[in-house]
Order: structure tokens, then C-alpha cells, then sequence
């Protein structure tokens, strides 16, 4: 099945400034109708990588003795931007698996946050809204969560080019419980730096020029709109 089409309704969507109008780019359909699928192509990789993550977090999470297991802050409450086209579309994968019910629940679930966090944001005031995908303390698409929901908790370092290195404590409910254990070393670096290398070779493979900045319930309006013009 190709997934061309799929692309380019999705960034079709994102680049019309989150409007949810499905307008296809004919830009990008002509720079796509001479390439090959290039999803398929790229998905190993993608998958390949969300192993390297876990297997990263789950080496500090023994470390530390952390099992995440809910708390009040809950990360499923932040409001968390994502920024890859290949992220998007694997969730949507994920999401296109799920039962006819649970996908109008999440779409109508997504809505719901998305207007939430629109208001909040022309309050200046900080939405903690649940994400759409979190049904009774469990995520309905875990397998195909995206990067920053794979990685939040632990506290790790980001070492930039040219910048001092940055450290992060993690969670409060880490903070809180593992303060005074000696860090385990977890360095993100190197995870950002392949990500975004996989999502600049995908986007020029596929002829994608716009950015992408999206929460999870933005994704999911988009995803109702991509099926919505089939």
C-alpha cells in the first residue's frame, strides 16, 4: 500500500497552520509523483531507533529502581509539541488499527484538548489536560508513542555543539523519590541527533518542505481529516 498520498494530505494539513483543511499541496504532489512510497522505506529505521530509546531508559530506570507507574503530575497531562512527519504518520498507524469506536472517542477527545489548550493559550495560563490516547491510566497507541513520551522522566543531559551541557532532573515524582541517587549517565544527544537525521532524509525523499510543530490531539484532528478526504 502506498503511503504517498497519506503524506501528502498530512503535510498538507500541518503546513495550513493546523486550519484542519485538507488541501492538497500540488507542490508536493508533483515532487512526490515521480518518487516511490518513501514511508516503507523509512519505518525500519524509525522503529529501529524507538528500540535504541527504550532500550536507553529502561537501562537508568533499573538503575534507579523508577517505576512509572502514574503520579500526579502526570507527563499525559503536558502539553508536548512533536516535530517529525515520520513520527506523525507511524502513530497514525497505530491509530488506523484501532476499532471504529475508539477511534471517534479519540477524535472527540482530541478536539476537546485542542480547544482546551487554545483557550488556556490566549489566556497565557498552562493547560493540564489528559492526552486523548490516555484511557484509564493507559495509552491506547504505547507501541507507537513518540520519542519525548519514550523518553521523559529520566533525568539525562543534552550535550549541543558549541553549548555548555545541559542537565535535566527529570519528573517531579523522580525528583521527589531518587533525588539523592548518583546520576546515571543518559545522555539524549545522540537519540535528538538521529531522529533528526532520519526526518531530514524522509522529508527529502517525499518532497516535504514544511515544518511540523503538533501536539498528539493536533495529530489526531489531522488524521480525521486525511479520512475524511479519502
Amino acid at each position: 500500500m502506498s503511503h504517498t498520498p497519506e503524506i501528502n494530505r498530512i503535510s498538507s494539513i500541518i503546513g495550513g497552520t493546523k486550519q484542519k483543511v485538507a488541501i492538497i499541496s500540488s507542490s508536493i504532489n508533483r515532487q512526490l509523483s515521480s518518487r516511490p512510497d518513501p514511508y516503507d522505506a523509512f519505518r525500519k529505521n524509525l522503529v529501529d531507533l524507538y528500540d535504541r530509546m527504550d532500550n536507553r531508559y529502561d537501562q537508568a530506570a533499573i538503575h534507579y529502581g523508577f517505576v512509572c507507574s502514574g503520579c500526579e503530575e502526570n507527563c499525559c497531562r503536558t502539553k508536548f509539541h512533536h516535530h517529525t512527519y515520520l513520527e506523525c504518520l507511524y502513530l497514525k498507524e497505530g491509530f488506523d488499527a484501532l476499532s471504529e469506536e475508539n477511534k471517534h472517542t479519540i477524535i472527540y477527545r482530541a478536539r476537546a484538548v485542542h480547544d482546551a489548550h487554545s483557550i488556556a493559550d490566549r489566556n497565557g495560563i498552562v493547560a493540564r489536560e489528559m492526552c486523548p490516547l490516555n484511557v484509564d491510566s493507559r495509552c491506547l497507541l504505547y507501541s507507537h508513542r513518540p520519542m519525548i513520551c519514550r523518553l521523559h522522566g529520566i533525568p539525562h543531559e543534552l550535550n549541543r555543539p558549541g553549548q555548555t551541557i545541559q542537565f535535566h532532573q527529570g519528573c517531579n515524582d523522580f525528583h521527589d523519590a531518587f533525588n539523592a541517587t548518583d546520576y546515571y549517565p543518559f545522555d539524549r544527544t545522540p537519540l535528538y541527533m538521529q531522529m533528526a537525521a532520519l526526518e531530514k532524509r524522509f522529508k527529502a525523499e517525499s518532497g516535504i518542505n514544511q515544518k511540523v510543530k503538533m501536539t498528539i490531539a493536533e495529530m489526531i484532528m489531522t488524521y480525521h481529516e486525511t479520512d475524511r478526504h479519502r
